[in-house]
């Protein structure tokens, strides 16, 4: 891939919907990777020769269309829609290729969580084209045969958080497994029911108490319990990936980002839903050497899951066009000789 892969970046739309997103805070990697893609010092995969592309990325933000196309609580996705609609018109009236393939070579990225809605907005894009999307939920049309995940990463300031970047301490975990989050979504519920305050080794909160540190629950725990909220992504996952403590996946119908390649079950537990009521006996009894090789593979993923600037081999910004790449090479373009 980093010999051969070569992005067109359309360069059709204007600031700040399209060539823009937001960097920081919880939809970090759909900022980033237009920043870089676009901005990225001696990129060598992007092209500004549409005829030497293998693939053509549209620059747009549904965090940004949010933001500025959006009237608040009138659940009202349309203008979403339309911006989608009008931008591939354009795209695909100015420009041969979208056209040739039907979009099948096309990529949009959205960490919102509105994005495969967005994306409604054509059908080829929704049916045919590459969507890369935080909320990988296979129930709502997500296609892993097409579509890629992208981790939720979320960077409050744009940087991963000072507490993460310390050696984990080398005493033994004080706690079983941790969580603290809002109460919303059909599995937060559950887990708050069966746990919230009902065991100190494994502490369960509604939101952490002033004074607590999440963090440091975190570097102070085994696991790390990741349940879905509204939608299936949870930024909680790449959160104790870089603190080493387990997660523990508690979701449904979610596709797990860069599962091409990465062996999940090396570095993190998938529990049913069903067997929330047993979680503590569960992962009391993961052996102490499994458990041992669990942390040895979150130091092995870590840097897959890490933003660089500017990016580096192997972090997210690779493994996103590795996994597009991937769903690129088995679609066959029917036309003259000099495309790839």
């Amino acid at each position: 891939m980093e010999r051969r892969l070569k992005v067109y970046v359309y360069e059709e739309g204007e600031l700040p919907i399209v060539h823009d997103g937001p960097c920081k805070d919880i939809y970090t990697t759909e900022g980033r990777f237009i920043q870089e893609i676009e901005q990225g010092k001696k990129s060598k995969f992007r092209t500004r020769d549409p005829n030497l592309a293998h693939l053509f990325f549209m620059p747009f933000s549904v965090t940004w269309m949010v933001k500025y196309l959006y009237t608040p609580k009138s659940y009202n996705l349309k203008p979403l829609q339309d911006f989608v609609s009008d931008y591939i018109r354009v795209v695909s009236t100015k420009h041969p290729f979208w056209n040739r393939t039907q979009g099948a070579d096309h990529f949009m990225l959205s960490c919102h969580d509105w994005g495969p809605h967005a994306s409604r907005g054509n059908p080829l894009l929704y049916n045919t084209s590459i969507r890369v999307l935080c909320n990988a939920n296979s129930s709502e049309g997500f296609n892993p045969q097409k579509d890629v995940s992208l981790p939720e990463i979320h960077l409050f300031d744009g940087t991963i958080p000072a507490k993460l970047l310390t050696p984990r301490p080398t005493s033994p975990p004080q706690y079983l497994a941790f969580f603290a989050g809002g109460n919303h979504g059909p599995i937060r519920p559950i887990l708050l029911n069966h746990w919230k305050n009902r065991d100190t080794t494994l502490p369960v909160f509604e939101y952490l108490p002033k004074g607590l540190d999440y963090y440091s629950f975190m570097l102070t725990s085994k696991f790390c319990l990741c349940p879905s909220g509204h939608e299936v992504a949870s930024p909680r996952i790449v959160e104790a990936i870089y603190a080493e403590c387990v997660p523990v996946i508690l979701s449904k119908n979610y596709v797990l980002p860069f599962s091409d390649v990465l062996r999940w079950e090396a570095f993190s537990l998938e529990i049913p839903v069903s067997d929330i009521p047993r979680l503590k006996e569960i992962l009391s009894e993961v052996p102490e050497d499994k458990y041992v090789k669990l942390k040895e593979g979150l130091r092995q993923v870590r840097k897959h899951f890490v933003l660089n600037s500017p990016a580096t081999r192997f972090d997210v910004f690779h493994m996103v066009l590795h996994s597009v790449w991937l769903r690129r090479i088995n679609l066959r373009v029917d036309q003259d000789a000099t495309y790839p």
